[in-house]
């Protein structure tokens, strides 16, 4: 999968290059590419931002350099990418989300900053690729870029290959829609704790009952509109 990745920050993104997914890109699995938003500008001081038109606080992110940015990026593939907006006005990032963009050959994600982008851009957009304005909550960062490295590391773990033992990926939260069982490790007696016998009895019928109904009260407990959902 190739991800491009345009920032008025582009170092935020040097933590990619740990863990898992600095591994898959060592591998060839990812193909990362951060682009500066500033190096499709003309002006000495690199301007990205204007005053919005009709008044207002804040600062509105410029076409201009969003149009060539996208233009030299989309111009490299022969694929329509999906282009990804994180905005506070789009739809919910969910695991199924993760799960369908993990198939896609090829993602493009715009980090808005300020008071956002020119809304002509997703018009524009939507001419070289399939858009989508995703919002990771009900809440407003101060800019794109955490929401962005969020959802390449929830949808970079999902390409096959990146995570050693897929079968993890079964058993994860929201993956069938409840919340993940709680884990233990040695020793079995923790500082007076136990953990639960059924889990070193052997028994695997028991143990896949026991995660099962731990899912069910956790989520009913912690995520009730899960249930609902």
């Amino acid at each position: 999968m190739r991800i491009d990745v345009v920032s008025i920050f582009p170092t935020i993104f040097d933590a990619l290059e740990v863990s898992l997914l600095g591994k898959a890109r060592t591998t060839g699995l990812l193909d990362v590419r951060v682009h500066d938003l500033r190096d499709y500008t003309h002006d000495r001081h690199r301007t990205v931002d204007d005053t919005p038109y009709g008044g207002g606080a804040g600062m509105v992110m410029k076409p201009e350099p969003w149009g060539e940015a996208l233009d030299d990026i989309v111009g490299e593939v022969d694929q329509r990418p999906v282009i990804i907006f994180p905005s506070p006005a789009g739809e919910r990032f969910t695991q199924a989300t993760a799960r369908e963009l993990s198939a896609a050959p090829h993602l493009v994600f715009g980090c808005g900053r300020y008071e956002g982008i020119d809304e002509r851009v997703f018009d524009y957009a939507a001419e070289l690729g399939d858009v989508r304005l995703i919002s990771l909550g009900d809440y407003v960062l101060n800019g794109g870029e955490v929401a962005v490295m969020a959802m390449v590391e929830a949808i970079g773990r999902l390409i096959p290959g990146v995570v050693g033992n897929p079968e993890s990926l079964v058993e994860e939260s929201h993956e069938d829609g409840l919340l993940e069982y709680p884990s233990y490790t040695k020793p079995s007696v923790w500082r007076g704790r136990e953990a639960p016998p059924v889990l070193l009895s052997g028994n695997h019928g028991a143990v896949a009952a026991w995660r099962r109904e731990q899912q069910l009260v956790r989520t009913r407990e912690r995520r009730p509109d899960l249930l609902a959902d």
